[in-house]
């Protein structure tokens, strides 16, 4: 892998233009962002970007031992298409077949005002139904903010997406992607149309577990300590570690189907929300440009896999919602909210090789 050093000696292949044009981002933004504690906030002294934990962990079990008992059209997600924790909860729904069984809404994709006094901005609920966005069916709230303040009235922390909703209790249950995607997987079998499919089985949770833990320092979080470090060395840091990583996948890729084996786990769904994102934005908003995923030749055919598994890319993954909001959410990161028209992306419905790689085994 080409190193930080290296690069760096090439910095004379860049022309400056900062004397061309000077853009100055409004003193407020920043002090917005820690009101309401956004990712934009969430950064050490050193420069690195440092992701704040959920608040809300409660779980739906099948006995309802925990409170809050497993029942169909008594939950409701909340998510946007353009967030790749709330995405990885819309993919495992509908991977085990409960679309009848809770309900989702779509916010907009591009953050908007949510307090007029202080002009700060989350997600939103769009006037009328936009492209896959829809208001807000329950309540009729305006914004993210206004439904965790129905919940809550006291909260005062991020306002987050995916939301897992009790309607009945009238109660946020969970705003953790990774537990969401646990309860929908192991607990709503009594309704789920799939539920022979099970996407983090016991004789694999170690290893689902060990993946999933640097796969998430490295990669899912990753690209977000490289586009939100503060510091030259908190970037090349994360820069390293991410490539590290990816290398690491490949090399995996070139032994097994998944990530695990010859069956996709709920490991393959939470990269994959990362690596269908990688060159459409991560790559140029957050500097991520190392290598496109084209240049992993097993990362890039696992991708098409998992697009087309069951129809996972094209139910849940929506490019334009993805680009909409990454390119202009972010005030400080790119002040005029220009989206970029390209790149070219793959056709992630192109065949790919491994299915031949890696036969089906007979039991």
């Amino acid at each position: 892998m080409v190193s930080t050093a290296q690069l760096r000696n090439q910095q004379f292949l860049f022309i400056s233009h900062e004397n061309i044009l000077s853009i100055v981002v409004p003193n407020n933004i920043m002090a917005q962002a820690a009101k309401y504690a956004t990712s934009l906030a969430e950064a050490s002294t050193g420069g690195e970007f440092k992701r704040t934990a959920s608040v809300y962990r409660n779980f739906i079990t099948k006995d309802g031992s925990s409170g809050f008992k497993a029942e169909a059209n008594r939950y409701h997600l909340y998510i946007s298409l353009a967030c790749p924790w709330a995405n990885r909860c819309l993919a495992m729904r509908h991977l085990k077949g409960l679309q009848n069984v809770i309900g989702v809404t779509v916010v907009s994709p591009v953050w908007d005002v949510v307090d007029p006094d202080t002009q700060a901005k989350g997600w939103v609920f769009p006037k009328e139904e936009s492209r896959g966005a829809t208001p807000d069916p329950l309540y009729g709230v305006k914004n993210i903010r206004e439904l965790y303040l129905l919940g809550s009235p006291q909260h005062n922390g991020k306002c987050t997406v995916p939301v897992l909703w009790d309607k009945q209790k009238k109660a946020i249950v969970n705003n953790e992607s990774a537990e969401i995607i646990r309860m929908f997987n192991a607990e709503f079998s009594e309704f789920s149309s799939k539920d022979s499919l099970d996407y983090y089985p016991e004789g694999l949770r170690k290893e689902i577990d060990e993946i999933n833990h640097w796969v998430y320092e490295g990669i899912n979080d990753g690209v977000y300590r490289c586009g939100f470090a503060r510091s030259q060395e908190a970037y090349e840091k994360a820069f390293t570690t991410l490539f590290e990583c990816l290398d690491r996948v490949e090399a995996i890729l070139a032994q097994k189907r998944y990530l695990c084996g010859d069956q996709i786990t709920e490991a393959d769904v939470r990269l994959f929300m990362t690596i269908i994102r990688f060159d459409a934005v991560y790559h140029t908003y957050f500097k991520t440009n190392l290598h496109h995923i084209s240049y992993y030749y097993n990362l890039s055919n696992w991708t098409n896999d998992v697009y087309q598994h069951r129809d996972l890319g094209k139910d849940c993954i929506d490019i334009f919602h993805i680009k909409q909001h990454y390119f202009r959410s972010h005030q400080v990161l790119n002040p005029y909210g220009i989206v970029p028209l390209g790149p070219v992306l793959p056709d992630f419905n192109a065949p790919h090789d491994r299915e031949k790689k890696f036969p089906a085994k007979k039991h």
